[in-house]
């Protein structure tokens, strides 16, 4: 008899604590990585109405890694955890200064120049990226519906170089936008990539605190002239509640919910939800008025999330048919 089955005198069907935790499991999964991509989502609009009119790109880079690494530091200091191994601090260190800087300062960088819904698009190809990482550096063998899966996002990505639609916020320049954005999704790619095997060794903590800490070196060099910005002139609350928004949450406190979402309902259906971001962050940028929204941003969106899920696809058959082989 099943062990998560009891029935009772009248033979009638009822849930058993295992089955009670399991759904409670996966409540608590989905709702902090559910958490998790509102954060990051609010960050992009939020970081776009920031900038150039607040803040510059090197003042919110500036702020987003030094401040992150003091608060990772902060809370591990009561947080106690195993000590990093020797051969996993140069991954820490690449990851941390390379990847990790790269990719918030790209980010922030694109936001600046292009469109906050093109980007929030964007934002949603670094799996493809860690795939073709794997194919480089790893060797390893994509299925054909990876690499179609792959091929239809790439072609997402070029519908939104390649438009011309007009922005409810100024966009400089938005093909150098979606460009900077593009690059910003490989450093977070590179950064998945090269810290896949300590994220599986540490607490987020005791890894976090290390990565951030490494990334805030170079963050350094971006500090001279944020005394010069706007927002440190004005008395206005809504700069202010905008950074400490963009500081606290989608750079602090969505690390600490992807663990435990990762935990409860695995790494697979957390990555789905990546397909959300720009849902939450158009809806976002609308609400404030920064941004339009436009059938061919729709589009691209379609596309790109077709992609990634035929590629997801790709990724469940292989293994299952070597399995079956090496059952035989």
């Amino acid at each position: 008899m099943n062990t998560s089955e009891n029935y009772t005198d009248g033979g009638k069907l009822t849930t058993s604590p295992t089955d009670k935790k399991g759904a409670s499991s996966a409540l608590i999964g989905n709702a902090c990585i559910m958490i998790a991509t509102i954060f990051w989502g609010v960050n992009v609009a939020f970081t776009k109405a920031l900038i150039p009119e607040w803040m510059t790109s090197d003042g919110v880079t500036a702020v987003r890694l030094i401040g992150g690494a003091i608060l990772f530091w902060i809370v591990s200091l009561f947080i106690k955890d195993r000590p990093i191994e020797h051969s996993d601090w140069l991954k820490l260190f690449v990851g941390g200064a390379v990847g990790l800087f790269g990719f918030i300062y790209l980010f922030v960088l694109s936001l600046r120049f292009g469109n906050a819904i093109d980007i929030s698009i964007i934002m949603t190809l670094p799996p493809i990226f860690v795939i073709l990482m794997e194919v480089l550096f790893s060797k390893r063998r994509p299925s054909l519906l990876e690499y179609l899966g792959i091929v239809v996002s790439f072609g997402g990505a070029v519908i939104i170089i390649v438009s011309k639609g007009s922005s409810g916020a100024e966009a400089t320049n938005r093909m150098l936008g979606d460009l900077l954005g593009i690059a910003s999704a490989i450093c977070y790619a590179f950064y998945l990539y090269i810290l896949e095997g300590p994220t599986k060794k540490y607490r987020p903590t005791n890894m976090l605190r290390w990565v951030f800490l490494f990334a805030a070196v170079p963050a350094i060099c971006l500090v001279p002239g944020m005394q010069d910005m706007p927002i440190m002139k004005t008395t206005e609350a809504a700069p202010w509640l905008e950074i400490g928004f963009i500081l606290f949450c989608p750079t602090f406190a969505a690390y600490f919910l992807v663990q435990p979402a990762i935990k409860n309902i695995g790494s697979e259906l957390v990555s789905i939800y990546q397909y959300l971001l720009p849902v939450f962050a158009t809806l976002t940028a609308v609400i404030m008025g920064i941004e339009k929204l436009h059938w061919v941003q729709v589009l691209a969106m379609a596309i790109i999330v077709g992609g990634m899920l035929l590629t997801n696809r790709g990724k469940n058959i292989k293994p299952k048919s070597s399995n079956a082989e090496s059952e035989k």
